[in-house]
């Protein structure tokens, strides 16, 4: 079993592994094993428990299977199971479970490597609660950086539209057009189709229309020539990359999610290729990419005649091109 190396809900950032040697998939070591038996111990006082439960019971036996763990003994649970933030998905698990059978099948799931978000059907970003269904890329904190770049690219112009593009959840769009007050026309585009559910239930309740399809093949032909702000967060770890990445991201969310060909920037060149014709004149394209990457991601995005510049945010780390048709 190994750890899970990643922060709950609101903290996680699996995109970037040359940027974050620690979050690479560490080789088997004494501590990893050590959690592997403390699993296996579980599970067999977890076998020994559902054989008593078919038995009588006496006033002195454990409390009943309606009880609920407590915070204290779920997050011992979870630390056996390698969660490193324990105590806070606990928490997290018996907020948001509808009962004790619940919390259990919660608790199981995690402890079996589910990313938290999965379980938990929900993932917190930049102050919003994200629909998050298992197998759909979880939204990453650092792409809160993204969010806050495109705001401050916004023209001055009435109800500006607004695409995300790779949309994934929808959480990029949903948190700039609430940002903006929701004065803004959203659209977005995803090629998954769990994806996609997952960012219509997100993005309706704001207005905005969520299409099924690769890039801008997906999109309506009036849209063309008309977007002020075009995010397009798309998968940039290189493809010989994804086995380092931790078995959350790897095994749990769409390749198409992660792999950026080669070099990672294989989606950002076909983006570029047709982002011009897409924009407004004035519109901006922002994308999130590696600290490593920024200089060869802002060479091919000029090379599609716009005008670019690159911004970072050393404490999440975050890095972000913007490219602007002028």
């Amino acid at each position: 079993m190994r750890h899970h190396d990643t922060e709950p809900a609101t903290h996680r950032d699996l995109r970037d592994p040359a940027t974050h040697p620690e979050l690479r998939e560490p080789a088997a070591d004494p501590v990893s094993a050590q959690a592997a038996e403390l699993r296996a111990a579980a599970e067999l006082r977890a076998a020994a428990e559902l054989r008593a439960a078919a038995e009588p019971r006496t006033a002195a036996e454990p409390r009943t299977s309606a009880e609920p763990l407590s915070e204290t003994e779920l997050a011992a649970r979870l630390r056996a199971a390698g969660c490193v933030f324990a105590e806070d998905e606990a928490r997290l698990l018996r907020l948001t479970a509808r009962g004790p059978a619940e919390l259990e099948r919660m608790t199981g799931r995690r402890a079996a490597g589910e990313p938290l978000e999965h379980v938990l059907g929900w993932a917190g970003f930049d102050g919003l609660r994200i629909a998050v269904d298992p197998g759909v890329f979880v939204p990453r904190r650092r792409t809160e950086f993204l969010v806050r770049a495109a705001l401050e690219a916004v023209p001055d112009t009435a109800a500006p539209v607004v695409l995300d593009l790779c949309c994934g959840t929808g959480a990029v769009g949903a948190a700039v057009v609430t940002r903006l007050g929701g004065d803004a026309r959203l659209h977005a585009a995803d090629l998954d189709p769990a994806a996609v559910r997952c960012a219509r239930r997100n993005l309706h309740p704001l207005g905005g229309r969520v299409y099924e399809g690769d890039l801008f093949a997906a999109l309506p032909a009036a849209l063309r020539g008309t977007v002020h702000l075009l995010t397009a967060n798309v998968p940039y770890v290189p493809t010989d990359d994804i086995p380092l990445l931790p078995s959350e991201a790897r095994d749990h969310e769409p390749r198409t999610a992660l792999d950026g060909g080669p070099d990672g920037l294989a989606l950002l060149r076909r983006v570029a290729a047709e982002a011009y014709d897409w924009l407004a004149p004035g519109g901006t394209l922002l994308t999130e990419t590696g600290s490593h990457q920024s200089g060869a991601a802002a060479g091919v995005l000029r090379e599609a005649g716009l005008t670019v510049r690159v911004v970072s945010d050393p404490e999440l780390p975050a890095t972000v091109v913007t490219a602007t048709r002028r």
